[in-house]
């Protein structure tokens, strides 16, 4: 057997390739080795998200993704900078569109001072046709911090940067068991043995599997949702100029349909969120028999169920209505027809749940021995994974 590598990483979505990065920054010559089972880089979460570099407004202040989201943000900026990769900080808005939405909207604007966000404005109806003319509102908040990137671009530059400090990319090889002696973990692969002395698994949708290998009985369950969105077609782009927002819900752990300038110049308009019948379920027919019964057997998902049916029937409507759909997007900008809308490419959220039916609303690492977990890395994990990697780094070290 080969001389065990000093440490593995699992996924090459962009949690997994910063942390890989910043080990190899950390610890040159160290032999590191980054599996993935897909063919190419970012080939879920991370390369079907909407590209967005968020700010930080909406987390609870000190929070993991409140602190590591205003660290990574300044981070992934300069490493954009330095890499040449597209990207623009072009503020957005957050818009309320109903008199009960006004509380939200001022909390939310407190939180973003809590959070060391500079330059948040409220804005009147009128003012909102300054920034976005065609977006309606009785207020709004700016948000100058936030921004789009391509995250695919961001990604190959970080493989550049591992593969140039000697690290390896391994594609095509999924991990099949971990097993754990005294002096190192020996990884049984689709493509063979691997001997380690430390594992990071960076798994997003199937974190919790490589997590119950080492910990069977760990309270959580990651409940797939797929996100769907629609694209405005070229005419009806001048519709919006930057990225506009609804005022979430905070009893609900999405952001709402909104809509987003896409660095290669086009408008997404989404996503909802409904329940995915496959960890990998892009589309309605895309349906996983073991996925399904990891979701009906968790007792967490049916409390959760139970809790949200009627919004949960709500966003079923508008995956299987454009109409629908259309409709929700007019809230913000009532100009938008059907007929402005052309299906785009769907994600897929990996959301921890607990036994409980709660979801958890943080960012969560299990660490057992030499193997650290990354369990839950919902959104903003993309905007923040430079400064989740110096976490994890220094967790490994320990």
């Amino acid at each position: 057997m080969k001389p065990p590598y000093d440490i593995v990483i699992i996924g090459a979505g962009i949690v997994g390739l910063a942390t890989a990065q910043k080990y190899l920054s950390q610890h040159p010559g160290k032999r590191l080795l980054v599996l993935d089972k897909e063919d190419r880089l970012a080939a879920h979460q991370t390369g079907r998200n909407s590209g967005v570099i968020h700010s930080g407004i909406y987390y609870k202040p000190g929070s993991l993704k409140a602190t590591n989201c205003r660290d990574g943000y300044h981070q992934l900026v300069a490493f954009c900078q330095k890499h040449d990769i597209p990207h623009e900080i072009c503020g957005k808005l957050i818009v309320a569109t109903r008199e009960d939405e006004l509380p939200r909207l001022e909390a939310l604007h407190q939180r973003a001072q809590a959070n060391g966000l500079e330059n948040v404005t409220r804005l009147s109806s009128e003012q909102i046709a300054d920034y976005e003319p065609h977006a309606t509102g009785i207020a709004a908040l700016r948000v100058p911090q936030t921004g789009i990137v391509d995250y695919h671009a961001l990604c190959r530059a970080l493989a550049q940067e591992i593969t140039a400090a000697g690290g390896t990319i391994q594609l095509q090889t999924r991990l099949l068991e971990i097993v754990e002696s005294n002096d190192q973990l020996v990884l049984e692969t689709s493509q063979g043995t691997i001997p380690a002395k430390q594992l990071c698994t960076c798994a997003g949708l199937h974190s919790d599997r490589l997590a119950r290998q080492t910990d069977p009985e760990i309270s959580l369950r990651i409940i797939p949702f797929r996100g769907e969105y629609y694209e405005l077609t070229p005419e009806a782009q001048h519709l919006v100029k930057h990225l506009i927002y609804p005022v979430p819900d905070p009893a609900f752990p999405f952001l709402g349909v909104h809509f987003t300038r896409m660095t290669s110049g086009g408008i997404e308009a989404g996503p909802n969120a409904v329940l995915a019948l496959a960890r990998e379920g892009y589309t309605w027919s895309d349906i996983n028999l073991r996925d399904l019964l990891d979701t009906f057997a968790w007792p967490g998902f049916w409390t959760l169920a139970k809790r949200h049916w009627r919004m949960g029937s709500d966003e079923i409507v508008r995956s299987l209505s454009k109409k629908a759909f259309a409709h929700a997007l007019q809230r913000l900008i009532p100009e938008i027809q059907e007929s402005d809308l052309h299906t785009a490419p769907s994600g897929v959220r990996a959301q921890a749940c607990h036994s409980d039916g709660s979801l958890l609303d943080d960012f969560h690492f299990e660490q057992h021995r030499r193997i650290l977990h990354v369990c839950n890395a919902p959104s903003p994990a993309a905007t923040a994974a430079l400064s989740i990697a110096d976490s994890i780094v220094e967790q490994m070290q320990k």
